[in-house]
């Protein structure tokens, strides 16, 4: 279930984490499915018996196939609620720092770093996003990413 933050305070979520959420395996089926909407069928996603004697061991998610899983991360963390919406904003960094092989599992954690009001009335709130592989010590994905809300 997640947090539900109201958005007159997520002003003092600054300096917070939020999480860590679940563990989700990531599949060969979510690989391919992304593969096939982005059209990166490079063979270290997309054929495991040539990957198996890749560099990796076996097939990995694309890199942006994980940045990607940020929004159903996040819902399970935290919902906003006294807002009409909330739209991704952009990112300020993206870094992908370790391979998430296919049959891992991979969780979210979140550190709110800013919440700003702007004029509009809306907030543009900087969160970074970790994405943590089970059992490595470096985590897969580092991001700040802006999430723009406003409130109702």
């Amino acid at each position: 279930m997640p947090l539900e933050v109201p958005v007159t305070e997520l002003p003092s979520y600054v300096g917070r984490e939020i999480g860590p959420g679940d563990w989700h395996e990531v599949t060969q089926e979510w690989v391919d499915l992304f593969a096939e909407a982005t059209g990166d069928h490079q063979w270290i996603h997309v054929d495991p018996v040539r990957a198996a004697s890749g560099p990796f061991g076996g097939t990995i998610a694309h890199g942006y196939l994980t940045l990607s899983l940020l929004p159903m991360l996040q819902w399970e963390l935290w919902a906003f609620t006294g807002a009409t919406m909330g739209v991704n904003y952009g990112s300020d960094k993206v870094r992908f720092l370790t391979p998430v092989k296919v049959g891992s599992r991979v969780r979210l954690r979140l550190t709110v770093l800013s919440v700003d009001a702007r004029p509009d009335g809306s907030l543009l709130v900087k969160n970074e996003a970790t994405v943590e592989v089970e059992g490595s010590d470096k985590p897969a994905l580092v991001a700040h990413t802006l999430a723009l809300t406003v409130p109702s």
